[in-house]
């Protein structure tokens, strides 16, 4: 299996290298060997040597500097989502797929126009929010395709927004929203999905914090079930916190 940490040392705001760390450990531990790379603005991207892509969120400026760099490998880049291969874009990274973005003064970038949204920045403020957000694809599956436990709670997922942007656009979103931000200020639906492709703003480290998807997405990724028995203190971890944040909205 090989992964590629695509712009680890200019989209890792948030310890994003920890969601890399994470996945790599869950595949070690099921006998699965793994390689992981790291490229960053100057190296060659060969999209199809590799099984899984990930970036990582960045501030605004690193944000256009991989945009730009990207520009020369799109049709390549679009050319691994179609073939269904594995793309998880945290933070702000996944907006340059767009057909543009608008920054805070009103400048126009060119997106990289893999799907039709359009994304603004706001100047100064910075909308930050606690996240639960639940998998669009899950809500219709039977629990024991979601994991071992009796609760249908693992298709939901926790974490944090941080972010100065709207989304306008995304027809195939990747969750809704039960708390936090969606896509658009008070939207119901957040993030995307194509295939096998997703993006969302959700942070934490995401697959740190929730345990479950890891192991969703590990299985999808190797095409057999993945054991996490070992993830003792971060099922703990998700638990106490889904339980906290789901307390927090039932008081309102």
């Amino acid at each position: 299996m090989k992964i590629l940490h695509l712009y680890y040392d200019l989209m890792n705001l948030y310890g994003e290298y920890a969601n890399v760390a994470a996945l790599k450990r869950l595949l070690d531990k099921n006998k699965v060997p793994c390689k992981v790379d790291t490229l960053s603005v100057g190296d060659k991207i060969q999209f199809l040597d590799y099984d899984l892509i990930y970036v990582g969120s960045g501030t605004e400026r690193n944000q256009k500097l991989i945009l730009e760099h990207l520009k020369r490998s799109k049709e390549a880049l679009k050319a691994y989502l179609d073939a269904g291969r594995f793309l998880i874009m945290t933070g702000n990274s996944f907006e340059i797929l767009g057909k543009e973005i608008v920054d805070a003064k009103g400048k126009k970038y060119a997106g990289l126009e893999i799907f039709d949204f359009t994304v603004t920045e706001q100047e100064r403020t910075r909308d930050t929010a606690d996240a639960v957000f639940k998998l669009i694809e899950e809500q219709e599956r039977n629990k024991e395709e979601i994991g071992s436990d009796s609760e249908n709670t693992h298709a939901k997922l926790v974490g944090f927004i941080n972010k100065c942007s709207t989304i306008q656009g995304i027809e195939t979103p990747l969750f809704q929203v039960e708390m936090g931000l969606g896509n658009e200020k008070a939207g119901q639906t957040e993030g995307i999905r194509y295939k096998n492709f997703y993006g969302t703003h959700l942070t934490g480290p995401m697959l740190i914090k929730n345990p479950y998807f890891l192991m969703k997405l590990a299985s999808d990724l190797c095409g057999k079930q993945m054991k996490g028995d070992y993830l003792v203190h971060e099922k703990a971890g998700y638990e106490i916190t889904l339980r906290e944040l789901s307390k927090r909205m039932e008081a309102k």
